[in-house]
């Protein structure tokens, strides 16, 4: 007699409990994931460069990875947790932004006593002798693709913690960056190899006592409830302008949606331009009132068609009262990329955010030209034109091949239309033409035929 093998039975409970534990790994996860930026991140470096009696002195600096993300006016925000009894004794390129109780101190008083002390950077024209490198830039931090010598921000602080060394020192904890709302999410500081620094005249090398790391990356799900721009398309072959989609970054009377919508011929219009530009960067919109209330419309218009080229039209138009966008920048992808000719007006750099397909590039102002994105008004467009090369063996009309696949400004992913609203191509009426006028033809012939036979 054969004895069936027993069955091992686990407890009821253990699938659940791997259920919960795989969920919770994905809710408790401080990553962010962009599918163009895959290591985009601001990394902060906090390098010990000396030991003093009572503490250290660290210069804090701000490196942002980030392709085409950047932080404009008013600037970035630094705040972390002290874990002894610390205290700022002074600081040079940045300042704490409130001194705390500082009242068991006689004579010295220090920059800040606060327990989660809050950073912000100087502004530009602070006086020479209470600046560092890279500071004093108003807490604005460009995109690394438009210009990495201004990807960089630091500033200096002496720390204040009685009986502190090399083996005592601690590392600050909670670490929160804002630009200048929330959106990122900052990692544990961790130690790391020493940073070396190289002299002006690249003569000497020095390293840091201890260095920590902190990585902060972003997240648009948790910088606003709803989307910051959409995208709209038109074409020369087709009258349809498909614009965007209805209520793309909010609807009316929505507690989710703008709250400032104003209408052009409002009367209070003149006062609402007034104020944002008394207090410009505002981190909250007044938008102008229109369909998809958004503060930022993209429209790629596909323009001409060549023989060997085709041409491609983008306007941006800012809807947005309270805010001028500066050093702002578009990311297009499109896989006629490899292939660009020309760009008008615009500068320029692709990226290549799976390795080697060509098809995504980042698009910003040139300096002194149309950096700078206007507030709604009459004024608050920039355009440029694409001029690309054909590859017969891909290029299509069709199923709205000329249109982009995707849209990011200032960083932030666009509201696309649905592709089954975008303008239909030429072949479909061509092929509607042909069938039309076969048609008639033969009912032509018919009748002809008929004449004659009873002629």
């Amino acid at each position: 007699m054969i004895m069936a093998a027993p069955i091992l039975r686990l407890p009821f409970f253990l699938p659940i409990l791997a259920i919960l534990l795989l969920f919770s790994t994905f809710l408790t996860s401080t990553e962010a994931y962009d599918p163009l930026d895959p290591n985009g991140n601001i990394t902060i470096k906090w390098d010990v460069i000396s030991w003093t009696a009572d503490g250290y002195v660290a210069v804090v600096t701000m490196y942002n990875f980030q392709q085409y993300r950047h932080i404009q006016a008013p600037g970035w925000s630094l705040q972390w947790g002290w874990v002894k009894k610390e205290v700022i004794w002074s600081m040079l390129g940045g300042q704490a932004t409130e001194q705390g109780d500082c009242s068991r101190y006689k004579g010295n008083i220090p920059h800040s006593c606060k327990r989660d002390p809050t950073i912000v950077d100087l502004l530009p024209g602070t006086p020479y002798n209470q600046q560092i490198a890279n500071c004093c830039k108003g807490g604005v931090l460009n995109s690394w693709v438009q210009d990495p010598t201004t990807a960089v921000s630091s500033f200096q602080l002496s720390v204040g913690a009685a009986g502190t060394s090399n083996k005592t020192v601690r590392l600050p904890k909670n670490f929160t960056l804002k630009a200048p709302g929330p959106g990122y999410t900052c990692g544990p500081a961790k130690i790391v190899r020493p940073t070396k620094f190289i002299s002006s005249d690249k003569r000497r090398v020095t390293q840091a006592l201890m260095t920590w790391n902190i990585t902060c990356t972003y997240s648009q799900f948790l910088a606003q409830k709803t989307p910051t721009c959409c995208v709209s398309l038109s074409s020369f072959y087709n009258d349809t302008i498909v614009a965007c989609p209805k209520c793309s970054c909010g609807c009316p009377n929505n507690s989710n949606g703008a709250q400032n919508c104003v209408e052009p011929n409002s009367p209070h219009l003149a006062s609402v331009v007034t104020n944002a530009s008394s207090s410009n960067n505002n981190v909250v919109p007044s938008v102008q009132c229109t369909s998809h209330l958004c503060p930022i419309r993209v429209h790629w218009h596909v323009k001409i068609n060549y023989k060997e080229y085709w041409r491609a039209k983008i306007t941006i138009t800012n809807f947005n009262y309270a805010m001028n966008y500066t050093n702002w920048n578009l990311v297009a992808q499109h896989p006629n990329f490899d292939n660009l000719t020309t760009i008008f007006s615009f500068n320029y750099m692709s990226i290549n955010p799976y390795g080697t397909i060509n098809d995504t590039a980042v698009l910003w102002g040139v300096k002194f030209y149309n950096d700078l994105l206007m507030q709604a008004g009459p004024l608050g467009n920039v355009q440029t034109e694409l001029l690309f090369r054909k590859n017969p063996s891909v290029f299509t009309f069709d199923k709205g091949w000329a249109f982009p696949r995707r849209i990011y400004f200032n960083g932030d992913n666009c509201v696309m239309p649905p592709p089954d609203a975008y303008p239909h191509s030429p072949n479909t009426g061509l092929k509607q033409g042909v069938s039309l006028f076969t048609t008639l033809l033969s009912i032509s012939l018919t009748l002809l035929s008929l004449r004659h036979l009873f002629a």
